[in-house]
């Protein structure tokens, strides 16, 4: 049995319980006692519509659940015995189950968890060691997001924003346990792009398949950071590149730019280089400017800065940077890449170490400490 082909199942089946009248606690409880069924039962016999059989071994579930709580004849009264003849597979019950799990309401963190767990079909476990936080901190926070989004009523719009928000927090997890939030984050938005033409969900598809294609090149074998520059760009997966270049091209086609879209194609950029000297700077710049133009983001002109640095030279860079708020993340790095672009090593030595200070985790605050200590061993050299 496909593991994979199963969990994509599980919006649809969710989302048919909740359009039914189940609360969406209950519901995401019996969703997940039948895939425990499916797995024990299907591997013998596999039925011929797998969804039709979820959703109705899931809505027996919600059943036997309803009548279990306190409040059982007012619920039996209310809840049906049986699922009504047909089931509802409307691409739009995934895209509301989406909306659902990323409602406003919810922190982001919160919103993340209930979306890999109800949409994405992972365990409370599996997404407690993503997170590296002990199951029943998990399973409280899940808890709770599940009783606020409970009384949402699933007829109304929602934001897509906040759902792609939402993926793009999954994305930007990476990896850590045995789950591969990075690949499950392509998978789940690969699932969302299916069900609309919205340009933006396919500009967000593009982006994680484009930075996703530089994984393997990413990291050596000890775990320490590879820039971009030094990476061995023959170790990019060249057919998850074409992919994202395809689905960039049909999402701008639509004429509706939005700020995934942008990122995509700065990231597109990069990967057509097939050296880092080769790497088109100019129209990366004009790319950041559409994106400052979009977000208004000081992170994006940060990154900018450095792109202007590419293009027009260090001194230019660091003249855009000094526009900006130096508390901002990564100023201090930044700063010292371009100063050491400039030849000013012993300025950029010192704001390597300040930099590695500030460092969000182990692996770059390494790599900006080896840099601080590469230069001071260059000016070393030079002195003697």
């Amino acid at each position: 049995m496909d593991e994979a082909q199963l969990r994509d199942l599980i919006p649809g089946v969710l989302a048919a319980l909740v359009h039914r009248g189940a609360d969406f606690a209950t519901a995401e409880d019996a969703v997940q006692e039948a895939l425990i069924r499916a797995v024990e039962t299907w591997p013998r016999r596999r039925p011929d519509d797998p969804k039709g059989w979820l959703i109705t071994t899931a809505w027996r579930c919600f059943v036997d659940l309803a009548r279990s709580e306190s409040a059982r004849r007012r619920r039996e009264l209310r809840v049906p015995d049986q699922p009504p003849p047909e089931p509802v597979t409307s691409e739009d019950e995934t895209l509301q189950l989406y909306f659902l799990c990323a409602h406003p309401s919810l922190t982001p963190s919160s919103a993340v968890a209930l979306t890999l767990r109800a949409v994405g079909g992972l365990t409370t476990r599996q997404i407690a060691q993503a997170y590296l936080v002990p199951e029943a901190t998990m399973a409280q926070r899940i808890s709770r997001a599940k009783r606020t989004v409970s009384e949402v009523r699933l007829d109304r719009p929602g934001d897509l924003r906040t759902v792609l928000r939402v993926l793009y927090l999954v994305f930007n997890e990476g990896y850590s346990g045995d789950i591969d939030l990075a690949a499950e984050a392509i998978r789940l938005a690969r699932q969302l792009a299916a069900g609309t033409r919205e340009p933006e969900v396919a500009g967000l598809l593009a982006l994680f398949l484009l930075h996703h294609a530089r994984r393997p090149a990413r990291t050596r074998a000890d775990g320490s950071l590879v820039p971009l520059a030094e990476q061995d760009r023959g170790l990019w997966q060249r057919d998850l590149i074409a992919e994202g270049v395809v689905v960039l091209q049909a999402a701008l086609a639509r004429d509706r730019l939005g700020e995934y879209q942008a990122q995509a194609a700065i990231a597109a950029l990069h990967a057509d280089a097939q050296t880092a000297d080769e790497t088109d700077w100019v129209q990366i710049v004009e790319w950041y400017d559409e994106l400052a133009r979009l977000t208004d983001s000081p992170v994006v002109r940060l990154n900018r800065a450095v792109a202007v640095g590419a293009a027009d030279g260090p001194q230019a860079g660091l003249a855009a940077l000094a526009e900006l708020d130096p508390e901002l993340p990564r100023y201090t790095a930044s700063a010292a890449y371009l100063h050491e672009q400039a030849g000013d090593i012993a300025t950029a030595a010192d704001l390597y170490v300040e930099a590695a200070a500030r460092a969000h985790n182990l692996a770059e605050r390494d790599h900006l400490t080896l840099r601080a200590a590469t230069l001071r061993q260059h000016l070393s050299g030079e002195d003697s």
